[in-house]
């Protein structure tokens, strides 16, 4: 089935290969380092995701010295309503600072590094939470990334086919903020549009907390604002889409101050910060970023001298970072400007100095693959024996697998069921709100071997998803060799081994699982000065672990399978135009 394979590195070490895995070296552990009495420069990186804020301390090699997590509430008014509190937020990113600052002993914490989904903060003119809801909850006063109850401006926002949206793939996406920003006027108008003082990206908010400083990030304002990094604001798109009010004073309400990740802002940390964050006074705290965009900056400028994976000999422009969680986004960057249809960008510095950048994604994996298993009839007797074996879920679930393919071993086992994975619309690259999941080849069965096999299947669709972006990337000039994967995700071997097999392409994981947090403590090494750019601290601080390998024996297999992905695109259409008719 799987087989046990060695290959000799050019430096001459032999590593393993098992189930295509490629095992890289271990790098320094922190522990020794503390047993010799060696006095470290660290820096604290802040990572809010969907529903939890994490923090790491990092030192200068990337290893991530210590790491804390702390869940954030979600709310969910009514469908499609998806709410946060920006001071639950700033709670969290407390707590675990504090634990994991602990640990540097008498090292120095040089820097502060942020980084935060999409999200849109309302402040009032005092700075105070003002609701983004029907029931006047202030304390609710962030929209979610994947918040989808601004469908109908996004796409009145679109008919105009304003310039600024060649820059966002063509069409603008429900989760960016202009059309959030409608539906307040529209819906919210007196009691929140009218009393608002500060609309921020939630990274953005983050620096703010920390330094006071109202400068945002290039990274924000250009991937979910239509910012411009040569031109600025273009005023004639927020007078054409009924937002003119935003253009008052300057833009002060979105911002116009703005820098590139990394830049240390404001007057770094302020007392009542430091204090809260548990951190030195005055340490640097940088620009922030986008979540997916510090996952890229945390494994896409790994060195892999030694691995022979064609990306080794070739520009950074040909690795792809793939950061995958409760949702997935794909990160490509070029020299020039690629315009790719239904892709984000191109967003020039973005993420990476000097390049610009084009951004893939599908709205639901993590949370699609868990809308699935948990949905199933077999999910209870799966939790039941996942616990009695002491495995997690997903890990029980993939041992089931293999037990399924030892006693089928000629069956490819989903040949006859069929996922198409956008249960949440498209994000890319057909840039569909409306799109919904569909799931070909169900049965009467409903035991744990028929939920294995979906699972199995809806982890395929998303790696077919993945090459339909990668495809579609390809026909506007991008060439990909290899795949660089973080976040959540990454550590299920099945999903990995997954996107290696269907794409084609080797699968670099880095040394340090939590590229993320990695990506924003890089953040805050440029902004101490430690690193004179954030392509330098990206070498040293991004490290290859493992690298998956494509299996060539199903290659035909899921060449067909991609076909059928195809196809149950087209037949939604069909039968949307079918019933359009009514």
């Amino acid at each position: 089935m799987w087989r046990l394979r060695y290959t000799e590195r050019e430096s001459g070490e032999i590593a393993i290969i098992y189930m295509g895995i490629i095992l890289g070296p271990e790098h320094a552990k922190f522990k020794m380092q503390k047993e010799k009495g060696e006095v470290g420069c660290y820096y604290i990186g802040i990572d809010v995701g969907t529903a939890s804020v994490r923090a790491a301390l990092v030192d200068q090699s990337g290893a991530v010295v210590d790491q804390a997590e702390e869940a954030v509430n979600i709310w969910e008014p009514q469908p499609d309503h998806y709410e946060q509190s920006s001071s639950d937020i700033w709670r969290a990113c407390c707590a675990v600072s504090k634990k994991v600052a602990q640990s540097a002993g008498s090292g120095q914490i040089r820097g502060l590094g942020f980084d935060a989904t999409c999200s849109l903060v309302v402040l009032d003119k005092q700075f105070q939470p003002l609701a983004v809801n029907v029931e006047g909850d202030h304390n609710r006063n962030v929209i979610m990334w994947m918040d989808h109850r601004a469908g109908s401006q996004v796409e009145r926002i679109n008919r105009t086919k304003h310039g600024v949206l060649r820059y966002v793939g063509g069409v603008m996406s429900v989760e960016m903020q202009p059309p959030k920003l409608l539906w307040l006027k529209e819906n919210l108008g007196r009691e929140c549009w009218e009393k608002a003082g500060h609309f921020f990206d939630l990274p953005d908010f983050l620096s703010w907390k920390a330094t006071g400083s109202l400068t945002r990030s290039l990274c924000t304002l250009v991937c979910k604002w239509t910012y411009s990094s040569d031109g600025g604001w273009d005023g004639s798109f927020w007078k054409e889409i009924g937002l003119e009010d935003i253009i008052e004073d300057n833009y002060s309400k979105i911002g116009n101050q703005v820098v590139s990740p990394g830049v240390s802002v404001g007057n770094n940390l302020t007392t009542q910060a430091a204090r809260d964050l548990g951190l030195p006074e005055g340490i640097a705290v940088a620009a922030s970023l986008i979540d997916a965009h510090a996952g890229g900056l945390g494994v896409i400028g790994a060195d892999v001298t030694g691995y022979n994976l064609p990306c080794e000999n070739q520009p950074i422009t040909s690795r792809l970072a793939l950061i995958c969680g409760t949702s997935s986004c794909h990160m490509a960057i070029s020299e020039e400007p690629l315009f790719v249809p239904g892709v984000w960008g191109p967003y020039y510095s973005a993420m990476v100095p000097g390049f610009w950048l084009n951004e893939g994604g599908q709205s639901a994996t993590g949370k699609l693959i868990d809308h699935v298993v948990r949905g199933h009839d077999g999910f209870t007797e799966l939790q039941k024996k996942a616990e009695s074996s002491g495995l997690h879920l997903y890990a029980y679930l993939n041992d089931h697998l293999d037990q399924i393919r030892a006693s089928r071993p000629q069956d490819c086992l989903t040949g006859d069921l069929h996922v198409w994975p956008d249960f949440h619309g498209n994000r890319s690259p057909l840039a569909d709100l409306t799109l919904k999941g569909m799931v070909v080849g169900l049965t009467l069965s409903r035991g744990l071997d028929d939920l294995a096999l979906l699972y199995l299947a809806t982890v395929q669709s998303i790696a077919l998803g993945t090459r339909h972006i990668l495809e579609t990337m390809k026909s506007s000039g991008h060439s990909t060799s290899s795949l660089f994967l973080c976040g959540g995700l990454s550590k299920n071997p099945l999903f990995v081994q997954m996107h290696a097999d269907i794409t084609g392409l080797p699968v670099v994981l880095s040394n340090e699982v939590e590229s993320v947090l990695v990506g924003a403590a890089i953040l805050g090494a440029c902004a101490s000065g430690d690193f004179t750019s954030i392509r330098e601290a990206m070498q040293k601080m991004a490290k290859v672990g493992k690298i998956v390998l494509p299996n060539p024996e199903h290659k035909r297999f899921y060449e067909n399978k991609y076909q059928v992905f195809l196809k149950l695109y087209e037949h939604q259409r069909e039968y949307q135009a079918i019933m359009d008719q009514c």
